[in-house]
């Protein structure tokens, strides 16, 4: 088994708080993480994203913002799993995480444990116009986002530890 984690991050820039994974990718950039992770902006190329799922993971870490009625700049640890009932297409001009998801498990074999480290979101902008830069809000949580997603690479390169030493 693999020992390599994917961090995805997600978002528009285009689209305010949507660009918060953006925003934690760029934040990820300035720690030190071993070789065997790798933080990848994929901004809101769905495609890309659902080929990197198809690669042998050890597990995938998602970024991005998800409206669940919360406060702004709240943030979650979510597992989705695998369902039947959602569409496997992609938007190009959006990107879904579950979506994204249903499509590479479509195409093949999902292997890797995944989660979604989302942050709720407070302005996304007009639907026309859009708006640049994060609410005060979530960038505040950014820091925190990172934090979480180290560790979660943390307990994971752990688990594999624990896995090696029993082998």
């Amino acid at each position: 088994m693999t020992d390599r984690i994917l961090v995805a991050c997600i978002g528009n820039i285009f689209f305010g708080d949507d660009g918060f994974g953006v925003e934690v990718a760029r934040a990820l950039t300035h720690t030190k993480l071993p070789d065997s992770v790798r933080i990848v902006d994929y901004g809101i190329r769905g495609l890309d994203l659902t080929y990197a799922l198809l690669e042998p993971w050890k597990a995938v870490i998602f970024v991005d913002v998800v409206t669940r009625g919360k406060r702004p700049g709240t943030l979650y640890v979510l597992e989705p799993h695998a369902s039947s009932h959602v569409t496997a297409s992609l938007d190009p001009h959006a990107l879904n995480p579950v979506q994204v998801l249903a499509a590479a498990q479509s195409l093949g074999p999902v292997s890797a444990e995944i989660c979604i480290v989302a942050c709720e979101p407070h302005d996304l902008g007009d639907e026309l116009e859009g708006r640049m830069g994060l609410s005060p809000e979530v960038e505040a949580a950014v820091p925190e986002a990172v934090k979480m997603v180290l560790e979660r690479v943390a307990l994971l390169q752990e688990i594999n530890r624990e896995v090696g030493i029993r082998q």
